[in-house]
């Protein structure tokens, strides 16, 4: 398992400094009219990785079936600065609909991400925990199809080219796959949660509290 988590960290790592220094030559920025196509697949690629590696390497999924779900949980905390968003929607820097939904939809993430990882993540909350994995993982698309959508929606209206540049080209080429992975393993975690210790440490709750 070390080794994968050497692994792991090396990627990380390599996968930050690329999008960084792709955002920093400035190969994610496009034309308004034209569709993100370069950020589109820095985005999916990660997410395409990790899914053909979770699924053809049991190994793989059994390191990531090992980690700590309440740590996986409150690293979404970071997503509070979803207010960043609402900022720059004040000053007429992305489009309104785009911004105010991601960013109110990152900041109730960002901001209940420690009482799902303290109060949610455990055998006998899994129902609970799983939705809200699932609401963050909805808060991510509604982002992503908004920030694609909006010069659909609005030809006239102000771009979303603000996110093709740094720093906040890295909200969809980093963070928003990073997120989305942290959700997905979450999920297969709970998933795997076994009923019977559910039902085990709810009566052990239940006599305690008697």
């Amino acid at each position: 398992m070390s080794r994968y988590a050497k692994v792991t960290m090396w990627l990380l790592g390599a996968w930050f400094v690329v999008t960084l220094a792709a955002s920093g030559l400035h190969l994610y920025q496009n034309a308004p009219n034209q569709p993100p196509l370069a950020l589109g697949l820095a985005a999916l690629t990660p997410l395409i990785v990790f899914f053909v590696w979770f699924a053809g390497s049991a190994s793989f999924r059994k390191f990531t079936m090992s980690l700590s779900p309440r740590v996986l949980t409150l690293v979404q905390s970071f997503r509070i600065v979803g207010f960043v968003f609402l900022v720059l929607a004040s000053y007429n820097i992305l489009p309104r609909l785009f911004a105010l939904s991601a960013g109110w939809g990152d900041i109730a993430i960002g901001a209940t991400a420690s009482l799902a990882a303290f109060n949610l993540a455990t055998p006998a909350r899994r129902r609970g925990f799983i939705v809200w994995q699932i609401l963050g993982i909805a808060d991510l698309v509604n982002a992503v199809l908004l920030g694609t959508l909006s010069g659909v929606i609005d030809p006239h209206g102000i771009p979303p080219s603000a996110m093709t540049v740094l720093p906040m080209s890295l909200i969809p080429t980093f963070g928003v796959p990073l997120f989305l992975i942290l959700h997905v393993i979450c999920i297969a975690q709970a998933l795997r949660w076994p009923v019977q210790q559910i039902g085990h440490v709810a009566q052990q709750s239940f006599s305690t509290a008697g």
